[in-house]
């Protein structure tokens, strides 16, 4: 075993070593001493009942190029995002998908196999994190490692969390939201539930088909949540113009919203994720929720980005809240220190040489 952890530190000098972020929406890859050095969207295009990856001239249908296909793929071409409320949904499609990213960034070591910090939902099952270690180490990792998202989050964010106080994190995805307290380097109390961005895009999509009679797709969706969605009023008021598909006529026809009806539209799952973090608090124990009075609460996660949603989270707790610096790069970040730390920090994560 000594022979085996020296042999894997002489061959670390040669190969990428590197932290993913496999979120269910994009995907973030940190090289130790590089920081982030890709940040693609988590879907793959494909050829039709196949898993046959697509080629767009060199390149396979990978990331940004396959998201462009989402809602637009002619019958003989599937675009799929491979992961569904932070798993793995499709194996196949997500180990070529990690196969892709793990050689776009190891291109000018390709000999020498890199060792893999992933971070993972803490909510997730043995199945499914055995399904994650099997399709990155078959993606071409040498070694694997399995960090949770909140501590990775914690840890990007910048929070005490080696220290002797309580910190938390609520971490919005696009799949997942973690919400987590963590002291003395490791989780007191934590709670992952499957409602985040996906189901913000999907209430969007629902408002538009009860108010307006009008189809839109996913990426109008997101769209729309980018640039006029919010959780609380900031006495700014915004219109935007969206078209689709007319679900009576069938044909295409435009409409014009404003911010405060899709505030509307957004408060069923808002509130899933407010109950969430209230959950949270109810079963601290005292001494942590006494040093949350004074150290409150941090937002990361893309989720984080949405307009009032740190004053939404503050009023219900009545704590102070504050979106991290960078929210979306937070996990990605922390699995880049993880990396690091590698040597001290491994015996508390879960890898693929714990089965042997």
């Amino acid at each position: 075993m000594i022979l085996n952890g020296l042999y894997d530190n002489f061959l670390s000098w040669f190969s990428v070593d590197m932290g993913i972020d496999l979120g269910t929406c994009n995907t973030l890859v940190c090289v130790r001493g590089e920081g982030i050095v890709l940040n693609e969207p988590s879907v793959v295009a494909v050829k039709k009942n196949s898993t046959q990856v697509l080629r767009n001239g060199n390149e396979l249908a990978v990331g940004w190029v396959a998201k462009e296909m989402l809602g637009k793929t002619p019958g003989s071409i599937t675009a799929i995002r491979p992961l569904k409320d932070g798993v793995i949904s499709d194996f196949e499609i997500t180990e070529a998908m990690l196969s892709y990213f793990i050689r776009k960034v190891n291109g000018q070591h390709p000999l020498v196999r890199p060792r893999v910090v992933i971070a993972v939902p803490s909510g997730i099952t043995a199945v499914e994190r055995r399904a994650v270690l099997d399709s990155a180490e078959k993606a071409g990792a040498r070694k694997v490692y399995l960090v949770e998202e909140p501590m990775a989050a914690g840890i990007g964010a910048s929070l005490p969390i080696v220290e002797a106080t309580a910190s938390m994190i609520v971490d919005i995805g696009g799949g997942t939201t973690e919400v987590a307290i963590m002291s003395l380097a490791d989780i007191a109390q934590c709670e992952s539930v499957r409602v985040a961005g996906d189901d913000m895009d999907e209430a969007i999509i629902n408002h538009m088909k009860k108010a307006y009679n009008l189809m839109i797709g996913e990426q109008t969706a997101e769209r729309i949540k980018i640039e006029i969605g919010s959780a609380a009023t900031d006495g700014e008021e915004r219109t935007m113009e969206v078209r689709g598909r007319d679900m009576i006529s069938g044909l295409p026809r435009k409409t014009v919203i404003t911010s405060e009806e899709i505030r509307e539209a957004l408060q069923e799952p808002l509130s899933a994720i407010i109950e969430t973090v209230t959950r949270t608090l109810e079963r601290a124990e005292p001494e942590l929720a006494a040093d949350l009075v004074d150290n409150g609460i941090v937002l990361a996660g893309g989720g984080a980005l949405l307009r009032g949603i740190d004053v939404v989270v503050s009023n219900a707790t009545g704590l102070e809240c504050r979106i991290a610096e960078d929210p979306l790069t937070c996990v990605a970040r922390g699995t880049a220190i993880y990396l690091e730390h590698l040597e001290e920090w491994k015996g508390t994560m879960e890898s693929d040489a714990d089965d042997f």
